[in-house]
């Protein structure tokens, strides 16, 4: 079974920086595809950064040049997911969440209807 944790949220300046972390465990790694997605209260949860088995990424234009995703592996059973945030500003306020699972369509690393297992979140606060 997949799970996953992030870590890492918490308040910072408009122009500061963050980084999120994502404790991956009971995927095959080989063919797992994962994300990072976000929701502001009042609004659809969105997708920001993926990455795909093969390494490839991609990013919500939104956040494009600012934020980084990669990935570790401390051994078989277990894998690290980043969000490394920067220039960070009030719009990036939202609940953070990462997920994962396994499909091939690449054109929907960023949708939230392809991911089944999803970690519980970490709030994100970027006062102006």
């Amino acid at each position: 079974q997949v799970q996953l944790a992030e870590s890492g949220g918490g308040s910072v300046q408009a122009g500061g920086s963050l980084n999120l972390s994502c404790a991956v465990s009971g995927a095959a790694y080989s063919t797992v595809s994962m994300a990072w997605f976000r929701q502001a209260p009042g609004k659809e949860r969105e997708g920001v950064a993926a990455i795909d088995s093969s390494g490839s990424t991609t990013y919500a234009d939104s956040v494009q040049g600012r934020f980084t995703i990669s990935q570790s592996s401390q051994d078989n059973a277990k894998k690290t997911l980043y969000l490394r945030m920067s220039s960070l500003e009030p719009e990036d306020t939202a609940m953070y969440y990462c997920a994962a699972d396994y499909f091939t369509e690449w054109w929907l690393l960023l949708s939230p209807y392809k991911y089944k297992h999803w970690g519980q979140g970490t709030q994100v606060t970027v006062s102006s």
